[in-house]
């Protein structure tokens, strides 16, 4: 085998299909950050930065070097899905990182990331959090309602017994357990079943959160391992808050039992509900195909098997056969520890890898572009636009100072009149202006008004008396329809006062364009249409899961609040992006105005100042028109580099074999 092959080999059961898309992606974001900074530090050079830009672009700097992939694994217990993890993401410690024996393992649902601000930890949120009113994501930003373990990252020995705290569990009297939620009387399976002494075992924690600085983790890879059927029902956030923003969902089964009715139930209501009309991102595994494998069968029946397992795996979720990985986690693992490529090979988990890696990148490219093209590629263009207004200024100023040559004095004089008068025009303008900035800013106190926080807590509470306490599932579509149809109401009332605001401000940049000549300018646009395609999406979400049968069949009170508690969360989220992006486009959209007017000021007054220095001294009107020359000269030069990074921005992602 050649040396190339040999590091080839090596790579792969080092890193993976997977670590070397992740790599490939992070180089990739690595460049936009490039450009992001290029286009300051050019900014800064030719002193065109302000505080408020400086500011802009280094959040979006930070967000993109701490942007994440989150990954969501769901399965009912006992499918490998712990294993499927170890096999993926840390076979390279060469032993199991998380436990793995037969049985219920993950016990509460755990993310697995890294954050470099923290030392290496497993925090964990006491089961008893259950009982406050508050969601898991604002328990998140409370560190004091936590348990944090230290992680002894050289010590596989201490890893290992770390890890083993989050699959406790304790017994609690049966009341505790229906105060917490997770014991009804009145239902039967898959829920928690009273011990011989009449008490309930449950999980003694609700959540962890484990900060590992593994390599795939430390470049924004995140993992969120959810238990079974019963913790998903018991905690609805899990299905409307957290799987949703999952970049990939991989739903394991095993390929011992095929699709069963409880794995059906997880997929119909939870996996569907969570991805809705993003089927691309959900990956079906059928592990533990090792199963299958037996030297004594016939040559080819095993073949055979598997495709009618995959085949019926496919039928029974409703999705394409491509969507479906026969694997085998354990041989996988056992594969890359041992460095056997054969095996490696068999078990299939190399092209589960791939497959989840294209997609991971695709996806994430698409809304990385998204994301530097809606916040710095406007800045851009602005830029360009200023630069080709002083262009074309010192383009009519050479003119007028060519015109000069030959002239008298009187002249001279009477343009250096002219243009005094001009300027004086001018300055009374600005007067009007900065009345009319007066009457905009109170127009966008108004639209501000309208997607504050202040006015969501308003809908949320109104939502919460059209209920009066009914806690059903009839009560909770009442109050879920009173909430959606009031923040629409409010996103609508909002689009309209914009439309108000931006048709002023057009009347301010055409009497600029008629009265003075500046450029032509359209105001930016403010449109809401995609949060409410979110809104929307999160209604139809929300519809199913109400009407699943998790909801439908217990109508447990303590579920359906948990249930209006992540759902008003979500709407939250929506509603605080939009507040986001009005107090951004209020800044935005008179931004190029701004810029114009102090840009035509100061060439009025070099225009001034350069025609009163030649009326003084004739003999240097050669020098000013060398200088105004080597100024465009400057400008043309300004405008190429602002043209490169307009085009690598709009530059197609590379792909990614």
């Amino acid at each position: 085998m050649s040396r190339s092959q040999t590091r080839i080999e090596t790579d792969l059961l080092e890193s993976g299909p997977l670590g070397q898309r992740i790599d490939a992606l992070k180089n990739w974001r690595d460049e936009l950050i490039g450009l992001v900074d290029e286009y300051h530090g050019w900014l800064e050079k030719q002193n065109l930065a302000s505080g408020e830009e400086d500011l802009k672009l280094y959040e979006l700097v930070e967000k993109l070097r701490s942007d994440t992939l989150t990954v969501a694994m769901v399965a009912e217990f006992s499918r490998g899905k712990t294993e499927l993890i170890n096999a993926i993401f840390f076979a390279n410690h060469k032993q199991r990182l998380l436990p793995s024996e037969a049985g219920r393992t993950t016990m509460c649902p755990t993310e697995i990331g890294y954050d470099d601000k923290f030392p290496p930890c497993i925090k964990l949120l006491p089961i008893e959090s259950r009982k406050q009113s508050v969601s898991i994501a604002e328990l998140k930003r409370a560190p004091t309602n936590w348990t944090v373990l230290p992680l002894e990252v050289g010590s596989p020995e201490k890893l290992a017994e770390a890890f083993k705290e989050m699959v406790k569990t304790k017994t609690v009297g049966v009341r505790d357990a229906e105060a917490l939620g997770l014991y009804d009387a009145r239902t039967s399976g898959g829920g928690p079943t009273l011990t011989s002494e009449g008490r309930v075992e449950i999980p003694v924690w609700r959540h962890a959160i484990i900060n590992y600085p593994h390599p795939l983790l430390k470049q924004g890879v995140v993992i969120l391992d959810t238990p079974g059927l019963n913790s998903l029902g018991t905690e609805p956030e899990l299905t409307l808050g957290m799987l949703p923003n999952a970049h990939a969902v991989l739903f394991v089964l095993a390929a011992d039992t095929g699709v069963t009715k409880s794995d059906l139930e997880v997929w119909n209501n939870h996996v569907c509900v969570a991805t809705g009309a993003r089927p691309t991102g959900r990956f079906a595994v059928l592990n533990k195909i090792d199963a299958l494998w037996d030297e004594l069968r016939a040559e080819g029946s095993y073949e055979t098997s598997l495709v009618r397992q995959v085949d019926e795996t496919a039928r029974a979720l409703g999705i394409p056969r491509e969507q479906v990985y026969a694997v085998s986690a354990q041989k996988g693992l056992v594969a890359k520890v041992k460095g056997d490529m054969a095996l490696l090979a068999r078990s299939g988990l190399a092209k589960l890898e791939g497959a989840i890696g294209e997609h991971l990148v695709g996806v994430k490219q698409q809304l990385l572009r998204e994301k530097v093209s809606r916040e710095v590629g406007s800045l851009i263009e602005s830029t360009g636009g200023m630069i080709d207004a002083r262009r074309l200024a010192l383009d009519n100023q050479l003119k007028e100072l060519r015109a000069l040559s030959g002239k008298s004095h009187e002249a001279i004089q009477q343009m250096l009149t002219r243009m005094r008068e001009e300027k004086l025009a001018y300055d009374k303008t600005l007067q009007s202006f900065q009345a009319t900035r007066t009457v905009l800013n109170d127009q966008i106190k108004i639209l501000l008004e309208y997607l504050s926080i202040a006015a969501f807590d308003g809908l949320m509470n109104e939502a919460r008396e059209k209920m009066k306490d009914s806690w059903t599932t009839h009560g909770l579509r009442v109050g879920m329809k009173t909430l959606f149809d009031g923040v629409l109401a409010a996103m609508e009332r909002a689009n309209k006062q914009s439309q108000q605001i931006r048709n002023l401000i057009q009347a301010v940049y055409t009497k600029f364009h008629t009265d003075h000549g500046l450029a032509k300018t359209k105001p930016a646009n403010f449109s809401l249409l995609a949060y409410r395609s979110q809104l929307q999406k999160l209604y139809e979400e929300a519809e199913a899961f109400r009407n699943s049968p998790v909801m439908v069949m217990t109508e447990a009170h303590f579920v359906t609040k948990k249930f209006f508690i992540t759902l008003v969360s979500r709407v939250r989220e929506v509603f605080n992006e939009c507040n986001a992006m009005s107090h951004t486009w209020s800044k935005a959209v008179m931004a190029p105005i701004h810029a114009q007017v102090r840009e035509h000021k100061q060439m009025l007054d070099q225009r001034v100042e350069t025609v009163k220095k030649v009326h003084d001294n004739l003999e240097s009107l050669g020098s000013r028109l060398a200088d105004l020359e080597r100024q465009l000269a400057d400008l043309a030069r300004q405008r190429q580099v602002i043209d490169k990074m307009l085009a690598k921005l709009a530059a197609p992602s590379p792909r990614h074999s």
